[in-house]
């Protein structure tokens, strides 16, 4: 699933960079904590992916 948002974008980039053990769990917080242990390094990898042009900053609503 693609991201919705550029923070989003940025959330799932932190987790799967926790997910592959290139940065601390510990230092994760709020969404990227919460992305980390519910999605998979797929899924996490699909979402980091996604371009953030025309991606707003924050997901409205």
């Amino acid at each position: 699933m693609p991201a919705k948002s550029k923070a989003q974008q940025k959330a799932a980039g932190a987790a799967l960079a926790a997910k592959r053990g290139e940065t601390k769990v510990s230092d994760l917080q709020g969404p990227a904590r919460e992305m980390y242990e519910a999605m998979s390094e797929n899924e996490l990898d699909e979402m980091a992916a996604t371009p953030r042009k025309g991606k707003p900053e924050h997901e409205s609503g």
